[in-house]
């Protein structure tokens, strides 16, 4: 009766003897790849996942493996492969595949399953809920790296490979602005983007989000991270116009930086991007063409009258605003020390009031213009015009501006339109970047807000310290990224609580 039933299920005897002997194999599997003995030779203190992940003996990116026990990788499972050969060559028999994020014991050649491994696949790729997200500006709870460091994630040092602090900055910037993280730290805000065949772009967005998580991973080996495959991706992306081995400029590497990463989301002049959402603003300007200087006093009357040297205006819009530095005296005081001279933030923003006009100057022609703002972004960026580059060398400006931390209100320098429509204009200050020593060797640090603990911290390369906010306002500021007030803070504000 029973081999009736089977034949009437159309299971004859050999594929029954067969299905036995394929699950008392991946039984016997199973059962051996949860007790492998070499778990306790892995070495958690070698492991760093922050680099390019290719083979170190053939330099290939395909099927490449990270030795658990001395940290290199190693391309390969196979016998004649180069992880196989290290395993038998030196003993090291964990490998993890960067790719699967499975783990494998050589030369057996088997799967290792075990939870115990978590850990280190969560280091090399770490996720993030939406509650572990909406939670991070909440708290402010330190975290104890595997090296007994301890940190807050998002205050986290990156390595400066050799001449790349310009861009570390900008980088730990834009990591501590809560809407562009938020979007960066979940991977599915950008999975389903197609860009077209070929396009080098998305890679900027992939290492972007990869840099992030890793910067706000509550559960890293140590206390630092190396933005080396993110740096790589700019080398790439921006044709060698930005390097690890040269000194940049920050206020260039920002402007390319959000132009690039807009572009490669899919955004464009009409279709919004995260970028655009949280930096982009609107602005007028009145534009005024002047006659040469060295013409007779009738001749500019006479050309002043002609349509063409009539003011026009434009709307366009930005994602950052340059303010202009009075230029810096060059006398002494009575001890031979150079004065530092200090200017007041709102005198700089006075460019944005619509009525100061300012001359530019190109190769053939003058221009009078003046601006004002026509709407405001949530998150404001502004870059202070420290430097003057001429064909024979780049000249630095070393006013401090001063500033206040909290309640800039820019009401005064929009339309009477605008004023009717924006109802909140104060923003509080959320990072500073600054540029110390000469203009071609100078170096950068950037001073960074906790959300969740509400304190100040200083960041340069691996160094992280906590500072006062009044030392912030001492120092030479080059890029600075505002927050705009929401509802309650703004009330608090007004009235004074």
């Amino acid at each position: 009766m029973i081999t009736s039933i089977k034949r009437e299920r159309g299971v004859d005897e050999d594929e029954e003897q067969e299905v036995r002997v394929k699950f008392s194999r991946s039984h016997c599997e199973d059962r051996r790849s949860r007790h492998c003995p070499y778990l306790d030779t892995i070495n958690r203190s070698v492991l760093d996942f922050d680099f390019e992940k290719l083979c170190s003996i053939s330099l290939s990116h395909i099927n490449c493996y990270a030795c658990l026990i001395c940290g290199k990788y190693f391309q390969g499972r196979g016998q004649k492969s180069h992880a196989y050969i290290h395993s038998v060559q030196v003993a090291h028999h964990v490998f993890l595949n960067l790719h699967t994020l499975k783990f494998y014991c050589l030369p057996d050649n088997y799967e290792i399953i075990d939870s115990s491994l978590e850990d280190i696949t969560y280091v090399l790729k770490p996720t993030f809920t939406k509650q572990h997200i909406s939670g991070l500006d909440k708290q402010g709870k330190l975290y104890r790296a595997y090296d007994g460091t301890t940190y807050l994630p998002g205050i986290v040092g990156l390595n400066n490979i050799k001449a790349n602090d310009y861009a570390n900055v900008v980088l730990q910037a834009l990591s501590n602005v809560p809407p562009l993280r938020n979007y960066f730290l979940e991977e599915e805000s950008y999975h389903g983007i197609r860009r077209p065949p070929g396009d080098i772009m998305f890679l900027l967005v992939q290492r972007f989000g990869e840099l992030m998580r890793k910067l706000w991973n509550p559960r890293n080996f140590k206390a630092h991270v190396s933005p080396h495959e993110m740096l790589q991706a700019v080398v790439l992306c921006s044709k060698k116009t930005f390097q690890i081995t040269k000194q940049g400029d920050a206020v260039d590497f920002l402007s390319w930086f959000l132009n690039a990463l807009h572009g490669a989301l899919g955004g464009t002049k009409k279709k919004p991007s995260i970028i655009t959402k949280a930096f982009q603003g609107s602005m007028r300007i009145f534009s005024k063409k002047l006659p040469h200087p060295d013409l007779p006093a009738e001749e500019k009357e006479a050309l002043l009258e002609k349509e063409e040297y009539k003011e026009e205006m434009s709307e366009c819009s930005f994602l950052y605003l340059t303010l202009d530095l009075p230029t810096a005296p060059l006398y002494k005081d009575e001890k031979e020390q150079l004065i530092i001279p200090q200017v007041p933030l709102f005198n700089i923003l006075t460019k944005f009031n619509g009525n100061t006009e300012k001359e530019y100057k190109t190769y053939k022609e003058n221009f009078l213009k003046r601006f004002q703002l026509t709407k405001l972004p949530p998150y404001l960026i502004f870059c202070i015009k420290r430097f003057t580059k001429n064909n024979f060398f780049v000249e630095k400006n070393p006013t401090i501006v001063n500033f206040p931390i909290t309640n800039v209100d820019l009401r005064e320098y929009l339309t009477e339109e605008a004023q009717a429509t924006e109802k909140i204009t104060t923003y509080d200050l959320v990072a500073n970047i600054v540029h110390d020593g000469k203009p071609t060797e100078g170096s950068y640090r950037i001073h960074v807000l906790h959300h969740g603990t509400g304190k100040w911290y200083e960041l340069q390369d691996l160094q992280v310290i906590d500072i006062l906010p009044q030392m912030i306002t001492l120092s030479e500021a080059y890029i600075q990224i505002w927050k705009r007030q929401d509802k309650e803070t703004a009330a608090k504000s007004h009235t004074g609580a």
